[in-house]
C-alpha cells in the first residue's frame, strides 16, 4: 500500500500545478484578449440599447458557461440593474430533443436562432475546439440571420474562426486545455458583464 502521506503530498503538489498553469494562462491572456472583450461588450452593448437580444449556445461546460451568461444578463452581475435580454439556447429540453430526434443534432441551436434571431441580435457561439457543428450551423444560420456573432473559443479557433466576418468578434484562447481554456472564458463573460454594466450605469 502507497504511503498516505506521500500520497496527499503529490494531490496537493497536482493541485497547486492547477492553480499556478491556470494563473499563468490568465496572466498570459492579461495581455492578449482584453481589446477582443472589449469589441465584443461594446456589441452586446448596442445590441441592448436596440432593444436587440443575445442569444448563447455551446455543449457540455460550454452550455453552462452560455446560461451562465443568460443569467447574469437576466437576472444582475454585481450590481442592480433593468434585465437585458439574453437567451441561452440549451435550456429547453423539448425544443433541444425534437430537433436532434427529427432533423439532426447538428441543428438544434441553428433552427432556434432561425426561429428566434432578428437582424441586430447578437449570438455568443462557446467551442472550446471551434469544431463542435452545431456550433457552426449555429454561427451560419446566425449571419443568414443578419446577427453578429461572438465566438468564444480556444486552440485555432478552428472552423468558428474560419467562418466569422470582419463585423464579428473573436476572442480565443490558444490553449490546449480544455479546463484551462473553460476558465478563461468563465472570466471573459464576466468581464463582458462588467463592461456592459459599467457602460449602462456610468461606473
Amino acid at each position: 500500500m502507497p504511503d498516505d502521506t506521500i500520497c496527499n503530498d503529490l494531490m496537493i503538489d497536482r493541485i497547486i500545478g492547477h492553480f499556478n498553469e491556470s494563473a499563468r494562462l490568465k496572466l498570459d491572456m492579461a495581455d492578449l484578449l482584453p481589446p477582443a472583450i472589449e469589441r465584443a461588450a461594446e456589441l452586446v452593448l448596442q445590441c441592448i440599447l436596440r432593444d436587440g437580444k443575445v442569444m448563447a449556445c455551446g455543449n457540455g461546460g460550454s452550455a453552462a458557461d452560455a446560461q451562465h451568461f443568460a443569467s447574469l444578463m437576466v437576472n444582475r452581475f454585481e450590481q442592480e440593474r433593468p434585465a437585458l435580454a439574453a437567451m441561452a439556447l440549451s435550456t429547453d429540453t423539448s425544443t433541444l430533443t425534437s430537433i436532434a430526434n427529427d432533423s439532426a443534432f447538428d441543428q438544434v441551436f441553428a433552427r432556434q436562432v432561425t426561429a428566434l434571431g432578428h437582424p441586430g441580435d447578437v449570438l455568443l457561439a462557446i467551442s472550446t475546439s471551434g469544431q463542435s457543428p452545431n456550433i457552426l450551423a449555429a454561427a451560419d444560420a446566425a449571419r443568414r440571420r443578419d446577427m453578429t456573432v461572438i465566438a468564444l473559443t480556444g486552440r485555432d479557433g478552428g472552423g468558428l474562426a474560419e467562418q466569422l466576418s470582419d463585423h464579428d468578434v473573436l476572442i480565443c484562447v490558444p490553449a490546449d486545455s480544455t479546463a484551462r481554456i473553460q476558465e478563461i472564458h468563465l472570466l471573459t463573460i464576466h468581464c463582458l458583464c462588467d463592461a456592459v454594466d459599467s457602460a449602462l450605469l456610468g461606473v
